[in-house]
């Protein structure tokens, strides 16, 4: 290995250092409580050492952010290649977002902090802006799942697609938040999932085109 692809991996290194020392007391301590001073402890390096990868903890909390928003806009990119239905689609994403944050509860928390408390946190506009776009990508693919529904005559075409998306999405945080951080450990999969598709089952009912008369 040269010097100079060492240098890159220990850069790599700090910065991984960094970003998962972070995480952690965001989670444990919320956004305010932290600073760059109290990450740098946390992943055994100087104050200064912080400053030579990013520039604020706004900049640590907004990449943390978006690494991991990617992350699970990569697992359902493909919600709807070759889905039998839209429901079906519509299921599998909830699957797919519940066992995310499962398994990922850290960046769940810190995901609400975001959207319950944007203006208190007073991010940068161009970060907020950052972090909203990038989130909406991911919402949006909601909308691609009801738009197929539409063309595949599964819902009625006067479905409005803003307000049914965003129905979906504060449904599936609703029910994590509720029971994700509660309840007997061992039983909390079990009822997110159980209580998500008893959820989706009655809207996807409530939406549907009805099956003209015989």
């Amino acid at each position: 290995m040269g010097l100079e692809e060492r240098r890159k991996r220990e850069r790599e290194n700090r910065k991984s250092a960094i970003l998962k020392a972070a995480r952690r007391l965001f989670f444990e301590k919320g956004f305010k409580t932290v600073t760059v001073e109290s990450i740098a402890r946390k992943a055994e390096l100087s104050k200064g050492s912080i400053y030579l990868y990013y520039n604020s903890k706004e900049e640590i909390y907004t990449q943390i952010l978006l690494n991991d928003i990617d992350k699970f806009h990569n697992h359902i990119s493909n919600i709807l290649q070759t889905p039998s239905s839209a429901s079906e689609a519509l299921t599998r994403l909830a699957d797919i977002y519940v066992d995310f944050f499962l398994n990922d509860r850290e960046l769940f928390r810190i995901l609400m902090t975001f959207m319950l408390h944007t203006t208190d946190m007073n991010l940068p506009e161009d970060l907020n802006n950052h972090i909203i776009k990038t989130t909406n990508k991911t919402i949006d693919i909601i909308e691609q799942v009801f738009k197929y529904g539409i063309e595949q005559g599964e819902f009625p075409a006067t479905l409005n697609l803003r307000q049914n998306r965003n129905a979906i999405w504060g449904m599936l945080n609703g029910i994590i938040s509720l029971h994700l951080f509660t309840g007997i450990e061992s039983k909390r999969a079990e009822i997110i999932h159980s209580t998500i598709k008893a959820g989706l089952d009655i809207y996807i009912r409530g939406i549907k085109t009805p099956l003209p008369a015989r």
